[in-house]
């Protein structure tokens, strides 16, 4: 059985394109069996693997999740810390972790892109013309080892 069933992942992916369609930032999803070490420090090596410091206006969310572990972490760009209050990336982890611990991983990640979103629409309001600079699709990266 895989972490996410197609449909969900569907669910995922869409809940990132419709939070982008509110903000000019840019939300990811890195997924693993293991982190090796601790979550924070395994998201950041991810965050500059995928080029998610490239954004244009550094306002890039990692969201990463090593599921067998239990761990995860949520880590933003230069231009989204400098503006969010600094426990906000708390205040998103406690929307996901009611869903993941009740096992549903997606809501879990659901609720953490519709949070994320909602704070990147404020600071980062989607401008005309803006364009999607990072994929929205999850990474299954012990699919990908070679992106680190």
């Amino acid at each position: 059985m895989s972490l996410l069933n197609e449909q969900e992942q569907d669910l995922v992916t869409n809940a990132i394109a419709e939070a982008e369609k509110q903000t000019s930032g840019e939300i990811r999803i890195a997924v693993e069996k293991h982190c090796k070490g601790e979550a924070f420090e395994r998201a950041t090596a991810y965050f500059a693997k995928l080029g998610m410091d490239k954004t244009k206006k550094r306002n890039g969310v990692l969201i990463y999740l090593a599921y067998e572990d239990h761990k995860f972490a949520i880590i933003g760009d230069k231009g989204i810390n400098s503006r969010v209050e600094p426990d906000f990336w708390e205040v998103a982890k406690i929307a996901m972790q009611a869903h993941f611990a009740g096992g549903n991983i997606a809501n879990g990640l659901i609720a953490g892109i519709t949070t994320t979103g909602e704070k990147l629409a404020l600071h980062f309001p989607y401008e005309s013309g803006d364009i999607n600079e990072l994929p929205n699709d999850i990474i299954f990266m012990d699919k990908h080892p070679h992106q680190l």
